[in-house]
C-alpha cells in the first residue's frame, strides 16, 4: 500500500472492463478516489462503483468517448464536480481489430488512432492543463502496449497507435518535467482480460502465446494495476518518460531463449 495516495483524485479511462477496472478497483483500494470512464459497458462500470463504494471507495461511473474534447472535459468536470480535484489521469481505453494490412479501411484504421492515440493526446492534454493551471505537480499514465516494440503483423493500426504512444509519452515527459509533472507509460503483454478470453480458451492458441512468453504464464490484469500504483505513489517518485513491460519477459526476442541464431 501506498500510504501517500490516500485521498487523491484520478481519472481511468476504459475502466468498465480489464485492466482499467482491475486499476481503477487497486486504486480505490489505496484509498484512492476514481473517476471510472466507460464508452458503452454502463452494468460493468456501475457495478464496479458499487462494489467499491460498499467496501468504503470513493467513486463515479461516468460514460464519455474518449476521442473527443467534450468526453474528455465531462470525465474531467466529473473529477472536480465530484471529488473537488485531480491528480492522476490515467489513459487506459483503447480497442483493437485484427485485419491484413492490404484489406484495412480508413474507417477501421481512424477507429483505432482516434481511440488509442487521440484519446491519449486528448486525456493528457486535459490533464496538463489543469495541473499546470493550478501549479501541481500531477502525474499522468499511459497504457501502451508490447507492441510499440514488437511489429504485429495484421494489426498496424493498432501497432501505429502504440508506437505514437510511446513517442508522445517520451516527449510531454520532457517537456513538462521541469513543473514536476511525471508522465510514465506500462506496456502489457498477454493479459487475461474480457478481450482475449476467447484466445486463451483455446489451448492450441493459448500454448503459441506462451511459447512467446519466458515466465510461461498469461498474466493477471492486477499485475499490471500494480504497476500502475506504484507508478502513481511517491515510490516513484524519480521516474518519468519510461515505458514499464509488464509481459513477463515477451519483449525480450523469446525465440533466441535458448541461445538459437
Amino acid at each position: 500500500m501506498y500510504n501517500d495516495l490516500k485521498g487523491k483524485v484520478a481519472v481511468v479511462t476504459g475502466g468498465s472492463k480489464g485492466i482499467g477496472n482491475a486499476i481503477a478497483r487497486r486504486l480505490s483500494e489505496e484509498k484512492m478516489k476514481v473517476v471510472i470512464n466507460y464508452h458503452s459497458d454502463k452494468e460493468g462500470a456501475e457495478e464496479t462503483v458499487a462494489e467499491l463504494k460498499k467496501i468504503g471507495g470513493e467513486a463515479v461511473a461516468v460514460q464519455a468517448d474518449v476521442s473527443s474534447e467534450e468526453g474528455i472535459q465531462t470525465l474531467l468536470d466529473a473529477a472536480i464536480s465530484n471529488f473537488g480535484e485531480l491528480d492522476l489521469w490515467i489513459n487506459n481505453a483503447g480497442m483493437e481489430n485484427q485485419v491484413p494490412t492490404h484489406e484495412l479501411t480508413l474507417e477501421d484504421w481512424n477507429k483505432v488512432i482516434d481511440v488509442n492515440l487521440t484519446g491519449v493526446f486528448l486525456g493528457s492534454k486535459a490533464a496538463l492543463n489543469h495541473f499546470l493551471e493550478h501549479d501541481k505537480k500531477g502525474n499522468i499514465i499511459n497504457l501502451s502496449s508490447v507492441h510499440e516494440r514488437i511489429p504485429w503483423p495484421t494489426f498496424a493500426h493498432y501497432s501505429a497507435s502504440k508506437a505514437g504512444v510511446k513517442g508522445f509519452n517520451e516527449t510531454i515527459a520532457l517537456e513538462y518535467a521541469h513543473k514536476g509533472i511525471r508522465v510514465n507509460s506500462i506496456a502489457p503483454g498477454a493479459i487475461n482480460t474480457p478481450i482475449n478470453a476467447e484466445k486463451f480458451e483455446d489451448e492450441k492458441q493459448k500454448a503459441a502465446t506462451l511459447k512467446m512468453i519466458p515466465l510461461n504464464y498469461i498474466g493477471k490484469p492486477e499485475e499490471v494495476a500494480a504497476a500502475a500504483a506504484w507508478l502513481a505513489s511517491d515510490e516513484s517518485s524519480y521516474v518519468t518518460g519510461i515505458t514499464l513491460f509488464v509481459d513477463g519477459g515477451m519483449s525480450l526476442y523469446p525465440s533466441f531463449e535458448k541461445g538459437e541464431g
